[in-house]
């Protein structure tokens, strides 16, 4: 198992969490059954009520003193005197509308519904990163015998970089193939069926740190900047740090005479114990 299924599985176990959690949140915050009006007074309430229903039984019951006029006297009737309140009206829950707490718990529920939709999202991007065109896809760099005019001169090889591939265009003798470090990759190699001279891409990433590697002229081959790591002209291991060869894409011819990398298929190969080319065949450009 990979570090990044591991991490991708590890985010689904926490996001499957978080889901449970909102779930019995929500559950224990569920409304209680019965109308919108019931439930019990406020104590506050309860108690203003009863001091009122006091007063009120104090003025009606009381008799009028003999130095109040009778018609200054106002009467107040007693508590079982005031006309019996209208019945209470039970609301329906279309009728009352969404509570407060039923509109949280729906907040909660969009907010999480946004996250996980968005984690999908990405989840599709990490687990099919591969889209139409680009690097990553199979990539045309144009026909097989343009491509060979511009990277052969002579006994001089001139690699050709494709940076849609961020590859480099390098020419390779099918006939040296067996016992080379391509023996068992022959899909490295494509587009030498007429005159035995066949295409390879090299990706530029050098295999020690990463470090883009240009090509060198004179002496016939890739040399990394960053630490001196060297390569020959077929990208196989010549000195310095790196651990391998140059890694390489597949490659094809299609019908139309086109050659095809798929820089999406990366070829690692071991450092040659045999040589393809002689290196160095000049000056070096890094020392």
């Amino acid at each position: 198992m990979t570090g990044a299924l591991l991490f991708a599985m590890i985010l689904i176990l926490l996001a499957l969490i978080s889901a449970a959690a909102v779930v019995a949140i929500a559950a224990r915050r569920q409304d209680a059954d019965g109308p919108a009006t019931a439930g019990e007074f406020d104590r506050r309430a309860q108690k203003a009520d009863q001091e009122r229903k006091k007063v009120a039984a104090t003025v009606g019951t009381a008799p009028a003193s003999d130095a109040v006029p009778a018609e200054d006297v106002v009467y107040v009737p007693a508590p079982h005197e005031f006309e019996e309140d209208e019945p209470r009206v039970e609301i329906s829950y279309d009728d009352y509308g969404v509570t407060r707490r039923k509109f949280f718990n729906r907040a909660i529920g969009a907010v999480f519904g946004l996250f996980i939709l968005q984690f999908a999202l990405a989840g599709l991007a990490f687990f099919w990163p591969k889209l139409k065109g680009g690097f990553g896809t199979a990539i045309k760099a144009g026909s097989v015998s343009s491509l060979k005019a511009q990277v052969i001169d002579g006994a001089t090889v001139t690699p050709l970089f494709v940076p849609a591939a961020q590859a480099w265009l390098v020419p390779f003798e099918v006939s040296r193939l067996p016992g080379s470090s391509f023996e068992a990759t022959p899909n490295v190699v494509a587009g030498g069926e007429s005159d035995g001279i066949g295409l390879m891409a090299l990706w530029q990433k050098c295999v020690h740190l990463g470090c883009r590697v240009p090509d060198c002229v004179s002496s016939q081959g890739f040399e990394c900047p960053c630490h001196g790591s060297k390569y020959n002209i077929s990208g196989e291991y010549s000195s310095g740090p790196a651990p391998r060869n140059l890694d390489r894409f597949a490659v094809a011819v299609d019908d139309a005479g086109d050659f095809v990398i798929d820089t999406g298929t990366v070829v690692q190969t071991s450092r040659a114990t045999t040589f393809t080319a002689v290196y160095p065949q000049g000056p070096f450009c890094v020392g």
